[in-house]
């Protein structure tokens, strides 16, 4: 698999999935209904934010990351990022290749630590794979999200120093 800057051209393959896994409600912060114009404009990002995906040797998207300053001013040495796997890529190491890219990422650019500010914590893979990755939990924020079936679950505010 190959990590590439993501293009404009990009696009109608990231939304599909996007779309699936926003409007499905059991991972992201984002409006279950978000039009892909607002989507796109969220996602992909400009400077110095950066959005990737991850290609396979046909070019066909399997996922994709953005990453970003997590404030702005005096806390803008802290980065961010975000991921999304087409779901039918899943377990295939794509969120690792992904995660392992964007931390790469932020210690070339100089940030001294990333931040997740909104891990679900019923996504138990994704905060696996965070763990794995060297990311701690330091906080749950009770109730922080509605869960279309849980109910109203924990977010997690994980944390790596770089």
């Amino acid at each position: 698999m190959l990590i590439r800057e993501a293009t404009a051209a990009d696009w109608p393959a990231i939304w599909p999935f996007f779309h699936t896994i926003v409007a499905a409600g059991e991972t992201y912060t984002y409006p279950r209904d978000i039009d892909e114009e607002t989507a796109r404009g969220t996602w992909l990002l400009a400077p110095p934010g950066r959005t990737v995906v991850a290609v396979d040797d046909s070019g066909t998207v399997l996922g994709t990351a953005k990453m970003n300053p997590n404030h702005m001013g005096g806390a803008s040495h802290i980065a961010s990022a975000s991921f999304m796997v087409a779901p039918e890529c899943g377990g295939r190491g794509v969120g690792r290749a992904l995660g392992e890219h964007v931390l790469g990422w932020a210690r070339a650019e100089g940030y001294r630590a990333m931040q997740f500010n909104a891990v679900v914590e019923t996504n138990t893979g994704a905060v696996a794979l965070w763990k794995s990755l060297g990311f701690q939990i330091m906080t749950t924020l009770p109730e922080g999200f509605l869960h279309p079936t849980e109910g109203y679950v924990g977010l997690h505010i994980m944390y790596q120093q770089l």
